[in-house]
């Protein structure tokens, strides 16, 4: 499947904001079932914009104005040629050993109720890695009810647990709460999913979550769909927790009262024809 992304970011201020520091992780790389053929970030006023890589292997791009502005729009268009692995994840840039990622976070901690629901799920059957994570996800699922929302809206897992519902970030770190409670690493990834058969404008990127299976590697989960990922999803960036993975972040100084807009389409692009 070939898929074209069009994702604008757009802040607008009270004042202009000064000392502004954006932390872009928007730029996925290249991987079994995943080929990026174009890609380009774009803002909308003059600045420098350098790459880096962080710790976890994802692509960043800081962005810094050259001078104060009361509107700014980050602007990513794309596409990128994708093939069906059944969710599996292999030549991916891993820069940190597996167990790093069985780390609890502030936004991912197995309460008592996320430790009944993994041991729950584990007795209920095979209590191999790879039979045990689909058990998990669809039951994450089925408790949890989707209400749309920025991704900045994710609470700690315990709280989005408790509530039975929440953001695809909320999802994500439920999974990951509960995996890692079995002893499986499993992180949180962001990116891009084209719904099936739907190119309808969307409100913000995705997320889901990644898994560890012995003799297959890192498998892709997605509680918020209650399916594994498929040749449907972009792979952009992975973390511990969404923080680690956030598509932007950012300080500024001043600016008074900020707003943000998303406007984004996930869509199905056409192959050139072969000569």
């Amino acid at each position: 499947m070939r898929i074209r992304v069009v994702h604008e970011t757009i802040y607008s201020y009270e004042q202009p904001a000064r000392g502004l520091i954006q932390v872009l992780r928007m730029t996925p790389r290249d991987h079994d079932g995943q080929y990026v053929r174009r890609w380009r970030i774009e803002p909308s006023v003059d600045g420098r914009l350098t790459e880096r890589e962080d710790g976890y292997g994802n692509v960043v791009h800081w962005f810094t104005p050259d001078q104060a502005s009361d509107a700014l729009v980050i602007r990513v268009t794309g596409e990128v040629d994708t093939h069906e692995t059944h969710g599996i994840v292999r030549g991916a840039v891993e820069r940190l050993p597996e167990t790093f990622y069985l780390r609890d976070t502030d936004l991912v901690l197995p309460s008592p109720e996320i430790q009944a629901l993994s041991d729950a799920v584990a007795s209920a059957g095979d209590p191999a890695a790879l039979p045990f994570l689909h058990r998990l996800m669809a039951a994450v699922h089925a408790h949890m009810a989707y209400t749309p929302g920025p991704a900045s809206a994710a609470v700690p897992s315990p709280k989005a647990f408790e509530a039975g519902a929440g953001v695809c970030q909320d999802f994500a770190h439920v999974f990951i709460a509960a995996a890692r409670h079995r002893a499986i690493p499993a992180r949180y990834v962001s990116g891009y999913h084209r719904p099936e058969g739907s190119d309808a404008e969307q409100e913000t990127p995705h997320g889901w979550a990644e898994a560890l299976v012995p003799d297959l590697g890192w498998v892709g989960f997605d509680p918020t769909t209650g399916d594994a990922t498929t040749e449907a999803y972009i792979r952009v960036a992975s973390g511990l927790d969404y923080l680690g993975a956030a598509p932007i972040r950012g300080s500024r100084t001043g600016g008074g009262t900020e707003t943000l807009d998303v406007k984004l389409r996930v869509e199905q692009a056409q192959a050139a024809p072969q000569s």
